[in-house]
């Protein structure tokens, strides 16, 4: 099986250029527009399919990215993995502005957005206990210090609502929860991912210090783009890195089948208008 990877930039990563044979390409959704068209290209042998989160010109805010149509149109695009990079605030002292980090888990504080394929009429029910797939974390987190970046691993992300940043009350609080850094992206789409049986790791680059710090100012928003375009140039780098690390061929992962043994709804009670609107996420499934 050949690698098709699905990159998904965030805030500071909004075109790759370094793809060759690049297009972009429209592709449609049941689930309403992506945020963007997507870049369909090559580095060297791996096809890419880059998804800028908040299209070109950072148009959409993070409550209003629409994360099932982006995952969606990623899955309907061939896209066997799916790595995605996001700016994020640092809740420790160590992880500076500047440093990146690879995230193996989450803990989901947002509120007002669709966090499922899924619902009345076809039920299921995906594990998240690891909810990023540690081979793509591995080769990602390689792919930084390639890049000549910093990285630290094994990170938890704290998913806030947004657009506001927190208040400091929030901020020591989520360091009490044991969490690593702060974004406003990352869920529902590491969810999503994982429903759409696509293997999903995540890059955070980290732009500030969230306001945990009580002696430091709080987050401005022109500091956080000055670091945010910094980042972005390493973050170029480390796509690059890790399409080349990748080997020739991909090997079957188990997070490929996990709507297995995730759909409870019998076949005589599913909802044909949410089956028909579930026929990329459930191709598998059905053809099985």
């Amino acid at each position: 099986m050949n690698w098709r990877i699905g990159i998904i930039g965030g805030s500071g990563l909004y075109a790759i250029e370094m793809l060759t044979d690049a297009r972009w390409r429209k592709v449609d959704t049941p689930w309403g527009l992506p945020s963007d068209e997507l870049l369909f290209g090559r580095l060297g042998d791996m096809e890419l399919v880059f998804l800028p989160r908040h299209g070109r010109g950072h148009r959409i805010p993070p409550s209003e990215v629409n994360a099932r149509a982006n995952v969606d149109a990623l899955k309907r695009a061939g896209c066997t993995d799916l790595l995605a990079i996001s700016s994020v605030g640092s809740l420790r002292e160590g992880l500076a502005p500047g440093r990146f980090v690879v995230v193996d888990q989450f803990i989901d504080r947002t509120m007002a957005r669709p966090s499922s394929f899924f619902g009345t009429g076809l039920v299921a029910h995906v594990s998240m206990a690891e909810p990023t797939c540690p081979r793509l974390s591995a080769f990602a987190a390689a792919a930084v210090v390639a890049a000549g970046g910093e990285v630290a691993e094994n990170a938890t992300y704290l998913a806030m609502e947004g657009p506001q940043f927190s208040t400091r009350a929030e901020s020591l609080m989520y360091r009490a929860w044991g969490a690593d850094v702060i974004g406003m992206t990352a869920m529902p789409e590491a969810k999503l991912a994982r429903e759409a049986e696509l293997p999903y790791a995540l890059v955070g680059m980290v732009t500030d210090y969230d306001c945990w710090r009580e002696e430091a100012a709080f987050v401005e928003v022109s500091e956080v783009i000055g670091q945010m375009n910094a980042n972005g140039e390493v973050a170029r780098r480390l796509v690059a890195e890790f399409a080349r690390a990748l080997p020739a061929e991909r090997t079957a992962s188990p997070l490929d089948t996990v709507l297995d043994h995730a759909i409870i709804t019998g076949a005589d009670a599913r909802d044909p208008a949410l089956v028909g609107k579930l026929d990329a996420v459930l191709g598998r499934v059905m053809g099985s």
